[in-house]
Protein backbone atom coordinates (compact mmCIF):
# COMPACT_ATOMS: atom_id res chain seq x y z
CA UNK A 1 0.00 0.00 0.00
CA UNK A 2 1.61 3.51 -0.62
CA UNK A 3 0.75 6.58 0.91
CA UNK A 4 -0.16 9.71 -0.88
CA UNK A 5 3.02 11.37 -0.08
CA UNK A 6 4.93 8.67 -1.60
CA UNK A 7 3.24 8.29 -4.81
CA UNK A 8 3.14 11.76 -5.30
CA UNK A 9 6.95 11.43 -4.83
CA UNK A 10 7.32 9.03 -6.88
CA UNK A 11 5.03 10.39 -9.89
CA UNK A 12 7.65 13.17 -9.79
CA UNK A 13 10.46 11.32 -10.18
CA UNK A 14 9.23 9.56 -13.04
CA UNK A 15 8.41 12.59 -14.94
CA UNK A 16 12.02 13.72 -14.01
CA UNK A 17 13.38 10.33 -15.35
CA UNK A 18 10.84 10.56 -18.54
CA UNK A 19 9.98 7.06 -17.67
CA UNK A 20 10.06 4.11 -15.51
CA UNK A 21 12.85 3.38 -12.49
CA UNK A 22 15.97 1.81 -13.96
CA UNK A 23 17.07 0.59 -10.28
CA UNK A 24 15.15 -1.01 -7.42
CA UNK A 25 12.82 0.96 -5.27
CA UNK A 26 14.98 1.72 -1.94
CA UNK A 27 18.55 1.37 -4.29
CA UNK A 28 20.26 4.33 -4.55
CA UNK A 29 21.53 7.00 -1.60
CA UNK A 30 19.84 7.24 1.72
CA UNK A 31 18.01 10.25 3.12
CA UNK A 32 19.80 11.65 5.94
CA UNK A 33 16.94 13.19 7.65
CA UNK A 34 13.82 10.80 8.94
CA UNK A 35 10.62 12.58 7.33
CA UNK A 36 8.91 13.87 11.18
CA UNK A 37 12.72 15.71 10.97
CA UNK A 38 11.73 16.81 7.43
CA UNK A 39 8.96 18.61 8.47
CA UNK A 40 10.14 20.03 11.28
CA UNK A 41 12.91 21.30 9.91
CA UNK A 42 10.79 22.94 7.28
CA UNK A 43 8.47 24.11 9.83
CA UNK A 44 11.32 25.74 11.34
CA UNK A 45 12.31 27.35 8.51
CA UNK A 46 9.14 28.85 7.65
CA UNK A 47 8.25 30.10 11.42
CA UNK A 48 11.76 31.47 12.05
CA UNK A 49 13.93 32.13 8.58
CA UNK A 50 16.91 30.77 9.58
CA UNK A 51 19.08 30.07 6.61
CA UNK A 52 19.58 26.95 4.96
CA UNK A 53 23.43 27.08 6.46
CA UNK A 54 22.33 28.05 10.04
CA UNK A 55 19.98 25.12 9.79
CA UNK A 56 22.49 22.46 8.77
CA UNK A 57 24.41 23.52 12.02
CA UNK A 58 21.30 22.60 14.10
CA UNK A 59 20.68 19.51 12.33
CA UNK A 60 24.55 18.51 12.05
CA UNK A 61 23.97 18.00 8.64
CA UNK A 62 24.95 19.18 5.38
CA UNK A 63 23.36 22.87 3.78
CA UNK A 64 22.17 20.49 0.90
CA UNK A 65 20.62 18.47 2.92
CA UNK A 66 18.23 21.15 4.11
CA UNK A 67 17.57 22.54 1.21
CA UNK A 68 16.94 18.98 -0.07
CA UNK A 69 14.02 18.74 2.88
CA UNK A 70 12.71 21.87 2.50
CA UNK A 71 12.03 21.57 -1.03
CA UNK A 72 10.57 18.32 -0.61
CA UNK A 73 8.33 19.04 2.35
CA UNK A 74 7.26 22.65 1.84
CA UNK A 75 5.13 21.94 -1.63
CA UNK A 76 3.20 19.09 1.18
CA UNK A 77 2.53 21.48 3.39
CA UNK A 78 1.58 24.01 1.23
CA UNK A 79 -1.28 21.75 -0.61
CA UNK A 80 -2.88 21.61 3.37
CA UNK A 81 -2.62 25.34 3.87
CA UNK A 82 -0.03 25.39 6.26
CA UNK A 83 2.32 27.45 3.93
CA UNK A 84 2.00 29.73 1.14
CA UNK A 85 5.12 29.26 -1.40
CA UNK A 86 3.95 32.05 -3.44
CA UNK A 87 4.18 34.74 -0.85
CA UNK A 88 7.65 34.58 1.28
CA UNK A 89 6.82 36.91 3.62
CA UNK A 90 4.18 34.79 5.16
CA UNK A 91 4.86 33.30 8.34
CA UNK A 92 3.20 30.43 10.22
CA UNK A 93 1.67 31.77 13.47
CA UNK A 94 2.25 30.41 17.24
CA UNK A 95 -0.73 29.70 19.73
CA UNK A 96 -0.07 33.15 21.15
CA UNK A 97 -0.17 35.12 18.20
CA UNK A 98 -3.53 33.66 17.54
CA UNK A 99 -5.26 34.32 20.46
CA UNK A 100 -5.04 37.44 23.26
CA UNK A 101 -2.28 36.83 25.35
CA UNK A 102 -3.63 37.69 28.92
CA UNK A 103 -1.75 40.62 30.66
CA UNK A 104 0.13 40.10 33.88
CA UNK A 105 -1.39 38.75 37.11
CA UNK A 106 -1.89 41.09 39.98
Amino acid sequence: MTTPWSARRESSLRERRRGERRRAAGAGPRNGLAFTDRVLLTLVHLRTGLTHQALAELYRGGRSTVTGAISEIRPLLAARGFAVPDRPGARLCTLGERSPTPGPRR
